[in-house]
């Protein structure tokens, strides 16, 4: 066991060791980071005499992190999300007051960030030119309280007190499939005929979809013929023609190909909000990004 040095580590031996955490090599770490190998060598060896004790297993193979690195790693990651949060805050300063200027990072699911805020975004540019934005698609909630994102384009309603969240609107989901398949399948009539078509689903079940599927016995894992938690992935099935599954109405409107079967029978709707930290709300940066956020969903929603 090493021993412990009594100095505070700096952020860097954090950040690498967080880059080797993930990356698993010193070699895949020094890239992400634009370091030298020796140097993220250097961060881990110091930051094992700081804590006094191992925090990876040396190997041919990588470095596999022990039990204490794993147990420090939510700690790092907070460390790494308030000082991206520091370094946005800092990066509208400079000028003459607060300008819309600087960075704001919006998380939102795949499909709203890929087809949806794309439009939005543009004229954001086009109004704000100084101002930059980082996006990060992930199905996971990214955590506004401690400040992993500025905002937060959500499918249910936030429940902290510090956030400050406004309503877009409901997203309607419903099923569809392409014309092509359609004509070489046929159309069905009611959710009964869908055991006799492709069913294009997820692979893994969520507390949502576990909700849905109390009431459609056939939108069940089971029943799919392409099985992916990729909402991108099955949106992409979808408009190749391979088969019958979900997609968000006001997408499919705006492709010609994809047909909506079972209005009646199959519809649900995803509640809409953006949010954001209440500590924000003075910030110019966030405060026109999220008030374009709400009026573009809502402008979809409406289509």
């Amino acid at each position: 066991m090493a021993k412990q040095n009594t100095a505070d580590p700096g952020w860097e031996l954090y950040r690498s060791f967080l880059a080797v955490l993930n990356e698993g090599s010193l070699s895949a770490a020094a890239r992400s980071l634009g370091l030298t190998q020796p140097t993220i060598g250097r961060h881990v060896d110091a930051l094992e005499q700081a804590v006094g004790f191992a925090l990876f297993i040396r190997s041919q193979h990588g470095f596999m992190p022990t039990e204490a690195a794993l147990s420090l790693q939510p700690y790092a990651e907070s460390l790494a999300a308030t000082t991206a949060a520091l370094l946005r805050a800092a990066s509208a300063h400079g000028g003459q007051g607060e300008q819309v200027r600087g960075t704001v990072r919006i998380t939102a699911s795949e499909v709203v960030g890929a087809e949806i805020l794309p439009a939005i975004l543009v004229r954001l540019k086009q109004a704000h030119p100084e101002l930059t934005v980082e996006l990060a698609l992930s199905n996971r909630v990214e955590d506004l309280l401690k400040r992993e994102a500025d905002i937060a384009v959500r499918m249910l309603r936030p429940t902290q007190e510090v956030l400050v969240a406004r309503r877009a609107g409901a997203i309607e989901l419903g099923l569809h499939a392409h014309k092509d398949y359609l004509a070489r399948r046929g159309t069905p009539r009611n959710m009964e005929q869908l055991s006799g078509h492709t069913v294009i689903g997820f692979d893994k079940e969520t507390a949502f979809i576990r909700n849905v599927a109390k009431d459609m016995p056939a939108v069940r894992r089971s029943r799919f013929a392409l099985r992916t938690d990729s909402d991108l992935a099955q949106l992409a099935m979808l408009r190749a023609g391979y088969g019958i599954g979900f997609c968000q109405a006001p997408l499919a409107r705006r492709d010609g190909n994809l047909v909506r079967l079972l209005p009646k029978q199959c519809s649900l709707k995803l509640d809409t909000w953006v949010a954001m930290h209440e500590d924000l709300r003075n910030s110019a940066r966030v405060s026109v990004t999220f008030d374009a956020l709400v009026a573009g969903l809502q402008e979809y929603i409406a289509q």
